[in-house]
Formats: structure tokens, sequence, C-alpha cells
């Protein structure tokens, strides 16, 4: 286990997108929201994926520096276009649009379809509750069959993610982030890496055996190479079962098939697509009851008495807040297999060997 200064990993994965045709400030912006993912503990949307976006950049899968455009614009929805540029400079462009309509109309609705992969959902959420709105994101990842439905064993779903954020006067808000899979395919990278294992029975086989082994969804790898899910025989399973199974199919319809990327199937680019509802409290809520509220219930659901091996009872952003204070503090915990597939990456695209040795400094 090596552990990178948090200011470190940012300048050292801003070069080696610098050094893949990104412009200065969208190689800073993904260095940013990568390691902003695993200071918030989902190191599975974190720098990890600096291969996988080197590499999907290379197959042209992923666009330097696009302009995402609006090919739908009313009052109070908007539709755009990312053009396969990288999520994390088409994303920030379309909540913005969202909530910009939703601060004159009170609501909106934002559909964002072929953007690259937008690494963690709550990142956007985060910034509509940093301007005082709730929001509802349904997502999917076109391209990207990850997933068996409830009572199968093939892969038909991507990992679906869904998330609710809702603001705090005065503190951090609440933010409801998770794929509707067992694990997001993230953790199973990171599992395939040397990182945290996988929970018993996340995936499942062509056999309908349950297994924890990245094999199952890869196939044979070696510790330093690359990770294909179409590789593998099994699938990772949805979570809840049905119920899970059904949110995530929601996810394919809204953040797919609604915003013209595509429900998730084989044979195609990868692209995610998001369908997002931004609402302002202070339209619905002229008594503000709202905040108070939300005060009373999060204090009464942590007053909970604990379940026995349980220290105490969380609500949502809990982990997070108190992760991001840790790794903020000490540095950002990465396997070494996880170190090792980053620093090759860099070296294939051109980054020096100082500036390797400065980045682990």
């Amino acid at each position: 286990m090596v552990t990178i200064k948090v200011n470190n990993l940012i300048d050292f994965v801003t070069e080696v997108f610098s050094h893949a045709e990104s412009s200065p400030e969208e190689a800073r912006r993904i260095a940013t929201y990568l390691t902003t993912a695993n200071l918030t503990g989902h190191d599975s949307h974190g720098v990890i994926r600096v291969p996988v976006y080197i590499r999907w950049k290379k197959t042209g899968n992923v666009i330097p520096n696009q302009t995402p455009e609006i090919v739908v614009d009313t009052p109070s929805l908007a539709v755009v276009d990312g053009k396969f540029g990288y999520g994390q400079t088409v994303t920030p462009f379309a909540v913005r649009t969202g909530i910009e309509k939703c601060k004159k109309a009170g609501l909106s609705a934002m559909a964002l379809r072929n953007a690259g992969h937008i690494g963690r959902v709550g990142d956007w959420a985060e910034m509509a509750a940093a301007e005082g709105l709730v929001s509802v994101h349904f997502v999917n990842a076109a391209g990207s069959l990850l997933v068996a439905p409830f009572g199968g064993v093939e892969k038909r779903l991507s990992t679906a993610p869904y998330c609710v954020g809702i603001p705090r006067k005065g503190q951090d808000p609440i933010v409801l982030d998770f794929a509707t899979s067992v694990v997001a395919e993230g953790k199973v990278l990171v599992a395939s890496r040397g990182g945290k294992k996988l929970p018993t029975g996340a995936l499942v086989d062509q056999d309908g055996t349950l297994s924890e082994e990245p094999s199952v969804l890869y196939g044979p790898y070696t510790p330093d190479g690359p990770r294909d899910h179409t590789k593998g025989t099994g699938a990772i399973r949805a979570f809840g079962e049905h119920k899970g199974s059904g949110l995530a199919f929601i996810c394919e319809l809204l953040g797919g098939a609604l915003t013209g990327t595509g429900a998730t199937s084989g044979g195609r680019q990868f692209a995610n697509g998001m369908l997002s509802f931004f609402i302002d409290p202070k339209v619905i809520d002229t008594s503000n009851f709202f905040d108070g509220e939300i005060s009373r219930y999060t204090d009464f659901i942590r007053q909970t008495k604990p379940i026995a091996g349980v220290e105490s009872v969380l609500v949502p952003g809990d982990p997070e807040r108190k992760t991001r204070a840790e790794r903020t503090r000490n540095g950002v915990p990465l396997p070494d297999d996880t170190w090792a597939a980053i620093v090759n990456t860099a070296r294939e695209v051109g980054v020096s060997e100082t500036s390797i040795q400065r980045a682990a400094s």
C-alpha cells in the first residue's frame, strides 16, 4: 500500500491527462474529480480509473476537450449532448444548465446524453446542493453490460447508479449515491488490483454459482494488465433481489432510453446517460419548515440504538465526511497494484520519472 498526498495526487494525474491531449484546465478537472472520489472513500470512481480513461482515449471512446451542445432548450428543460467528451468536462456544463433553469422556474429537468464516464454521481448532487437545490439523478452506462437482472445469470444491465442530494443550511448536504448492483464495477476493479475484497456472492457465474472472484467478471488477468468485463463468464448481481433489479431497469429507461444515450447493450461505444431533476426548496417551502424537519429527523435516525457490532446508526453522507477528513489529513491510500497500473499509464503517455518520484515522495 502506498499513500499519496492529496495535492501530489491531483498534480500527478493532471500531468497524465495533459500528456494525453487534454487542455490544462480539463486535465486538472479530471484529476480533481477523481481524487475527490478517493477522498470520500469511493475508490471505485477515483484515480484507479486513470488507466481506463487513457485506454478509452486511445481507442476513441472518449474525446478530449469536447464542447457539449444543448440540443433542446426550454425554460424548464434542457437536453445536452456530451459528444463523448470526458464526463468531468461535459457533466458540470449540463448540471449547471439544469441549476440555472431551476433557479428561474423553481423546477427543472436536464437530460445528458453521450457523456464519457461521469465519475461519482454524488459530485453532481453536491454541485446542486451548493446552490441550495434538491436534485435526483438516474444514470446508465450504455455499452457497459455488467449486471445480471434478478433471476438471471447473463449481463443485461449496467450498474445503473441512482442519486439524490438534499441541501442543508450551514451543513454538508445529505447525499444518497449508489449503484443498483451489489457493487459498482469499479469495486471489482479495486479488488482485482489488491484492494478491498468483494462481499460474499457479489458476482454470479454462468452456471449460477455465486462468487467473490474478480476473474468471474474479467476472465484471466495479470496484476498490472488491463481488465475487460467482456472477457469474463459471469456478471455482477443486482442488489436487493427484484427491487434493485427493478430500479436498475428504470435507470436504463430514464437515464439511457429517454436521454437518447440508449439503454445498455453489447457491442456499442461506452457512454453515460443521466436524467436529472432539480427542485428549489424555497419555492415549495414558503414556511421554512424543510431544513428544521431535516435536522429533527436526522437526529431521530442517528439516535437509534445500534445492533450488536455496529458503533452507531448513520445517515447518507456520514461515512464520506469521515473518510474525507481522514484522507485530506493523511493522504490517499492506494494498493500497490493500483499505483503500479497508474504509473505504467503515466509512462506510456510520456510523464517523466522525476514527476513519478515527486508524486510518491
